[in-house]
């Protein structure tokens, strides 16, 4: 659990940066346009690179592939699980009107339609962090060839 501390620490800031975004779109009425979600994947990459960067200085020459995968999707789905959460309140509670100003058109044609939403958001967050974390460890991952000599 030790190892997991930063990988935390970051999702919930990550998180918290997520609802902070979409909560300026809603006080700018954009929250409801669909193509500003797509910033959350930039905010969440943010999140993550930073997490496994932090990690690999951590732990210094003990840092491997496997720790570095591992505290990235900690830090997504962490994030994106808080951020699922905090979207369902807001949905629900805050904004009882906001699925239906989101997607009119399909909102009737589902009887469950919050929980098609709320599996999209959390579908794509985990999607969006094993991506992430994956293109990013090639980043940070120590390389296995060996050196050329010259000559």
């Amino acid at each position: 659990m030790k190892n997991l501390t930063l990988p935390i620490r970051f999702g919930i800031v990550t998180s918290a940066v997520l609802i902070a975004y979409f909560l300026i779109l809603a006080l700018m009425g954009k929250h409801t346009n669909v193509f500003y979600s797509l910033f959350n994947g930039v905010i969440t990459g943010f999140g993550i690179y930073e997490t496994i960067k932090y990690t690999k200085i951590k732990q210094g020459k003990d840092f491997s592939y496997g720790k570095g995968f591992t505290a990235g999707v900690t830090t997504g789905f962490v994030a994106t699980l808080l951020f699922t959460i905090f979207f369902a309140f807001y949905a629900t509670e805050l904004d009882s009107a906001f699925l239906d100003k989101l997607s009119s058109a399909w909102s009737g044609d589902y009887k469950n339609f919050q929980g098609i939403v709320f599996f999209t958001v959390a579908i794509m967050g985990f999607a969006t962090t094993l991506v992430l974390t994956l293109s990013f460890m090639q980043l940070f991952k120590t390389s296995n060839n060996s050196k050329k000599i010259m000559g």
